[in-house]
């Protein structure tokens, strides 16, 4: 039963449910506790012990219903058995004689519990060769085929085709309920395979349309998608935080001063009571995000903003500004309305409109250049198309200088750089790093190289 919840608890991970080590710890010793005689019982105790969220409490109980209900063994139904049903349990039960008195052959285990259609031996036998063949492995639909060849092969399908020939030359109409019977064993064994697909197919299918969506552009995206590429960037930004915030933490506390331990505890023979750390100062991160929401790069700013004033866990400091034909800052908007709300506010206020990247640099110049510190990072994300109006590089110069670093993060790719009414080159000069930022991977890898630089 322990492999049997350790193939639970990998289904529950495809599930969407995160079991940590230490959770299907807990939750194996509660089942130790409860025991498995009361299915309920055994339910309630793993919801209780695994889901953390009415979500993972709803897909951990659908989980643990598909899991703990093998399908049922099919049963083999054939028309002359429908026409003479009391002739076929009559010939059922004389396993040992022919039609006209004559000896059965000898036949295998599998094909006597099919002609006995002992439906419990079959389940047994099915389980452990599904347990054999390690089909809790598949992971892909294509894998079906491979695994229920396996699973036949671990029955003895071998030797039933041999019984199958036997009586063939024998006693045809026994060959012919040894032969629906098969059939259905097939069958049993196909939706064995397709429910362990549903089990532990789920989470590699999902890190699959994820890894496509990751590399999709984030400016062509169908409707459908953006629901789907918004709770990918939300686990993104999950995925930072707790991969920065911990050293973080640790940081802050310092490291331990081994000499200065010893000394202070030189009075309780060396055993640390007291502890001492050494602590390095750490500048406080700020960032400053200047997003172009304008139409042709509106969707990137969109999945920009909501990854960015997702990592308030790592970056103290987030304030965000939004521009085309002027800029204004919308780090309240994001801060006090949900994703969906928070844009539709941005962009009504200046979403959509032609971009002006003179006129909203000078914008920012004017009302917010005194944000900018040695201690900031700031960070354009545009495509740097003016509409062929003055760029006001100058400005951007400016905001270099008194920046620690400016970051720009090009949704378009860098073939377009520099034609048409783009100034890329021009603005390019004064950054410290310029990177194309046109997927959710890109955008990922470009915010934990700044947010790495801060550890």
């Amino acid at each position: 039963m322990r492999q049997e919840l350790h193939r639970f608890f990998r289904a529950a991970r495809g599930a969407g449910v995160r079991v940590s080590p230490a959770e299907s710890i807990d939750a194996m010793k509660a089942v130790a506790d409860v025991g498995f005689s009361d299915r309920g019982i055994l339910r309630d105790t793993l919801l209780l012990t695994l889901a953390k969220s009415e979500d993972e409490k709803q897909a951990l109980g659908n989980c643990f219903d598909l899991f703990f209900s093998p399908p049922e063994v099919k049963e083999e139904t054939a028309p002359e058995e429908a026409a003479e049903s009391a002739a076929a349990d009559s010939r059922a039960s004389e396993t040992q004689t022919g039609e006209a008195g004559a000896p059965l052959p000898e036949l295998g285990d599998l094909a006597q519990m099919l002609m006995a259609r002992d439906r419990n031996a079959i389940a047994a036998a099915l389980a452990n060769a599904a347990n054999a063949t390690s089909l809790s492995d598949i992971r892909y639909f294509t894998q079906r085929g491979i695994f229920s060849t396996r699973i036949l092969d671990a029955l003895g399908i071998a030797r039933l085709r041999d019984d199958l020939d036997t009586l063939n030359a024998t006693n045809p109409s026994e060959a012919e309920r040894l032969a629906v019977a098969t059939e259905s064993l097939r069958e049993s064994v196909r939706d064995t395979v397709n429910q362990a697909l549903l089990l532990y197919g789920r989470e590699e299918a999902e890190n699959l349309r994820h890894e496509i969506l990751r590399n999709a552009p984030l400016a062509g995206l169908e409707r459908r998608q953006v629901e789907q590429m918004k709770a990918l960037i939300r686990a993104i930004a999950r995925r930072l935080r707790e991969r920065y915030s911990k050293p973080r933490k640790r940081q802050r506390r310092g490291h331990l001063d081994t000499r200065k331990t010893l000394r202070r505890n030189a009075a309780w023979g060396g055993v640390p009571f007291l502890t001492a750390w050494k602590r390095r100062h750490r500048d406080r991160p700020k960032i400053v995000a200047l997003c172009d929401v304008s139409g042709s790069v509106a969707r990137v700013s969109d999945f920009f903003l909501l990854l960015i004033h997702s990592l308030h866990e790592v970056v103290d400091d987030v304030r965000s500004f939004a521009f085309s034909g002027n800029l204004i800052e919308v780090s309240d908007i994001l801060d006090n309305r949900s994703p969906e709300e928070a844009m539709s506010e941005i962009m009504s206020k200046v979403g959509f409109g032609s971009s002006d990247y003179g006129g909203s640099l000078a914008d920012f110049e004017k009302g917010f250049l005194r944000s900018v510190t040695p201690k900031t990072t700031v960070i354009v994300l545009g495509d740097a198309r003016t509409n062929n109006l003055d760029p006001r590089a100058d400005i951007l110069r400016t905001i270099s200088e008194r920046a620690k670093r400016l970051v720009w993060l090009n949704p378009e790719g860098r073939m377009a750089w520099g034609w048409g009414d783009s100034e890329m080159p021009r603005y390019s000069a004064f950054c410290s790093v310029v990177r194309q930022c046109a997927t959710a991977k890109q955008l990922e890898r470009a915010v934990s190289d700044i947010v790495a630089t801060y550890q």
